[in-house]
């Protein structure tokens, strides 16, 4: 069946839940991270859901992967965040990991999502 709206992907709702830990998460960060790391890490995470939302809509297939690797690049760049984050003691080990298991699970279905695309429509990158 399928799907009438972004919501209903897979990966976007792995994803959002992914956001919605990264946002629970940085609450805990200290004062002096709130503005720097605690903004970049959270737009660089909204970011992964609205791309994905945003390649949801594009008609073309070049269109649609594009966005979903714009995506890909915002989980890579948050799962950076993530290790600085722990570096700097602003998180836990166990927090990191429930943090890295999501970013894993989301990566791989981005890249399965991907992978669709260009065996349905034998683009060339």
């Amino acid at each position: 069946m399928a799907t009438q709206t972004f919501e209903q992907l897979t990966v976007w709702q792995k994803a959002h839940q992914f956001v919605l830990s990264v946002y629970i998460v940085t609450k805990k960060y200290p004062k002096e991270g709130i503005f720097s790391l605690v903004n970049q890490m959270r737009r660089s995470a909204s970011s992964i859901t609205a791309n994905i939302a945003e390649g949801y809509a594009r008609i073309g297939s070049k269109e649609k992967l594009r966005f979903y690797n714009i995506s890909q690049g915002s989980l890579e760049e948050t799962r950076n965040f993530i290790i600085l984050s722990k570096d700097l003691g602003y998180i836990t080990s166990e927090d990191k990991n429930i943090l890295d298991e999501q970013a894993a699970e989301v990566s791989c279905m981005l890249n399965a999502y991907c992978k669709g695309i260009l065996n349905k429509t034998n683009i060339t990158t």
